[in-house]
């Protein structure tokens, strides 16, 4: 007779990590909101200046993610096999990496800096503030990225509580300091980027600390180097375009919103803002699965994973419903946190109801997704994505056509915005990753895929 199963009900498992992963991914774009927060009382240029700025910065950093998403399911099959030391060796390399790449990308954004920020506006106030933000800012992209691939390896482990203590206490001192430097010390947008950039840097420094401990307890090498995470970069160049696209897809709208007018790309800023706290928030599920489908098909158990599969997929579209209803009720007074703008107040409340809509899509969209990428089944998600932006692409040359045709501006205009993403672009996702999802042939078993 086989002996029970006395690991935790798949529920009970996922929350262990997904509530610690929460508050930490919570608290990671509470840093982006806090500066838009704290802008936005400087006026419609300056805050539309940090949208534009965000976007150039969020979207080379949001390339780099495969480092934590390949770095997690790497690391939780390893340990899933039994191999603790390879799994802390693959997340070390992968620190080491977007080191590296961290420093390349800095120092490519500082000539092609203020080029791509004219690629969004004309606006000559909204230029400089961005490029202000910006210059500052690229001295922490090789932090943010230590950062991102540390994360991947302690959530291959298994632990997100540490990542939640690091990232509270980031998004806390990131708070006070911006405050302190934008009011206090009178130095505006510049203050917000140089608060940033001292947390992003200390975040790092923490986060080393913990992976040289890990490292000399298992008797692990700290040396750079690729190791056997050299045959992994050939499923990280899908998953950077599997990134692409999605990144592409937001830039594509955010040029959109600078072709409106000032007052819809501020408005447009926070709800990206919105839309990025919600993101992480419903990532959390997200993150469990990728954790937990790891370690189930390093360790051959794909009954487990398919349970671990339909708990998540219930939750996540339960948990964006919630969070729509949240956002819906809010929706008339909510922009007042970020500004007191009122050209900008005039086109938010029908932002924010359009947005809240679409969350309860976004769940299902994001938490599949992070099952797939647990299973390693990075080059279907790449040649997947293609097709979303296609289609919003598309949807967006028509609302730009029928938007001249009829007149269309203010709300109506960022409705339509975001009705075409969060609605077409999103639900076109959820399409392909349904598709695959329904079979097994993304559940390939053993420590590497």
């Amino acid at each position: 007779m086989s002996e029970p199963d006395k690991r935790p009900a798949p529920g009970r498992r996922i929350l262990s990590l997904a509530v610690p992963a929460l508050g930490a991914l919570i608290a990671e774009p509470l840093l982006l909101l806090t500066d838009t927060a704290l802008v936005g009382h400087l006026g419609s240029e300056t805050l539309a200046g940090l949208g534009v700025a965000s976007t150039v910065l969020q979207t080379a950093i949001g390339l780099m993610v495969f480092l934590a998403y390949t770095t997690t399911p790497i690391v939780a099959r390893r340990l899933g096999a039994g191999d603790t030391p390879g799994a802390i060796r693959a997340g070390i390399e992968g620190m080491w990496f977007g080191l590296g790449v961290g420093v390349v990308l800095a120092a490519a954004g500082l000539p092609a800096g203020e080029w791509l920020i004219s690629f969004f506006t004309g606006d000559p106030a909204a230029r400089a503030e961005a490029w202000t933000y910006l210059l500052i800012s690229l001295a922490g992209v090789p932090a943010m990225l230590v950062v991102i691939a540390a994360t991947g390896l302690l959530r291959g482990l298994q632990n997100t509580r540490t990542p939640l203590i690091v990232s509270i206490v980031g998004a806390a001192v990131n708070a006070g300091a911006n405050a302190a430097l934008i009011y206090a010390a009178g130095l505006g947008i510049a203050g917000a980027a140089l608060g940033t950039v001292a947390v992003q840097w200390g975040m790092a420094l923490v986060y080393a600390v913990i992976a040289v401990r890990a490292a000399r307890a298992n008797e692990v090498s700290l040396a750079p180097g690729l190791g056997r995470r050299g045959e992994t970069l050939r499923a990280s160049g899908w998953m950077i375009l599997r990134t692409l696209t999605l990144r592409a897809s937001l830039v594509t709208v955010v040029w959109m919103g600078g072709r409106i007018g000032v007052d819809e790309l501020a408005a447009l800023q926070v709800l990206f803002t919105l839309y990025n706290l919600t993101a992480f928030a419903l990532d959390a599920l997200a993150i469990a699965g990728q954790a937990l489908v790891g370690r189930g098909l390093g360790a051959g158990d794909r009954d487990e994973v398919r349970a671990v599969t339909t708990r998540l997929i219930r939750w996540a579209v339960g948990f964006g419903a919630l969070l729509g209803c949240a956002f819906l009720a809010a929706s008339p007074v909510l922009g007042r946190v970020f500004t007191s703008d009122v050209g900008v107040l005039a086109v938010l409340p029908w932002g924010v109801a359009t947005l809240a809509l679409t969350l309860p899509l976004a769940g299902y969209v994001f938490v599949l997704d992070g099952i797939l990428i647990g299973a390693g089944d990075a080059r279907y998600l790449a040649i997947a994505g293609v097709v979303p932006l296609v289609v919003l692409v598309a949807l967006e040359a028509a609302v730009i056509a029928l938007g001249s045709a009829l007149g269309w501006n203010g709300p109506t205009s960022l409705v339509a915005l975001w009705a075409v993403f969060g609605g077409g672009f999103l639900g076109t996702r959820a399409l392909t990753l349904w598709w695959r999802s329904r079979g097994d042939d993304w559940m390939i078993t053993g420590a590497t895929r």
